[in-house]
């Protein structure tokens, strides 16, 4: 439903195919959570996947920041809202907050998004929806208040982590590899042992080139405090950078 503040809500129950052998939420599930409030959000406020298609454009997800106060488990009942906050730089950001069973915060995320030419697959300058969006639809809540900034590998301690060959169940409606999907991979280049008795406690991602069925990407992680740093490449170039704390 859509409140008069203008933010999107939706409540919830946390599947099991959602969560992992402890019973937490995964870092991946909650993304796809987010995903799909995104595309009600951007719907109802006249600016969703329908409408952007008209023009031949679609969003497209740059940078995500995700802090985990208390990570929801198996069977909780949760609220999930989001509201956009307008435009910063050259990004459309959106805000995300996952309430807890006792109403707290219990997940918080900021999210910077761009537009590309379908057709193309060129990103477009942001003047290019001036006049199509709806206007007085922005909240200036913050459940983050710094936009996710950018996300580099370390020049040291880098290894090889694997490779995982794009398929038909990575691919979104936009003919891409979903976002959550890069969330996966990363965390599946780290120890099972450590994520099966650890509390994610932040995630911050970059998206920075599209992958599509058939590509292969090759995976590299290097630790950092108190987390590793996971970063996927094709053909050399970076797909993806992500720093995952505990």
């Amino acid at each position: 439903m859509e409140n008069p503040d203008k933010k999107t809500v939706r409540h919830l129950k946390v599947t099991c195919y959602d969560t992992d052998v402890a019973h937490y939420l995964k870092p991946g599930a909650f993304m796809d959570l987010a995903q799909e409030i995104a595309y009600i959000s951007a719907d109802s406020l006249g600016f969703g996947y329908d409408d952007l298609q008209r023009y031949g454009t679609a969003w497209v997800l740059s940078r995500m920041h995700i802090i985990f106060p208390e990570m929801p488990r198996w069977k909780d009942e949760v609220e999930l809202q989001t509201w956009h906050k307008g435009f910063e730089g050259p990004f459309y950001v959106r805000d995300f907050r996952l309430l807890g069973p006792d109403g707290a915060p219990a997940v918080l995320a900021t999210s910077s998004w761009l537009i590309i030419d379908v057709a193309t697959r060129r990103l477009l300058r942001r003047e290019h929806l001036e006049g199509k969006l709806p206007l007085d639809t922005e909240c200036r809540d913050s459940a983050l208040d710094t936009p996710c900034g950018k996300v580099v590998m370390p020049s040291a301690g880098i290894e090889r982590a694997g490779e995982h060959k794009v398929a038909y169940s990575d691919v979104d409606i936009i003919g891409h590899t979903n976002n959550a999907k890069y969330v996966v991979w990363a965390m599946d280049c780290l120890d099972f042992d450590t994520l099966a008795t650890r509390r994610v406690r932040s995630i911050r991602i970059n998206f920075n080139k599209e992958t599509r069925v058939g590509e292969t990407v090759e995976l590299f992680r290097a630790p950092v405090a108190d987390g590793w740093m996971v970063e996927g490449r094709v053909d050399g170039h970076s797909a993806f950078c992500a720093e995952i704390l505990f």
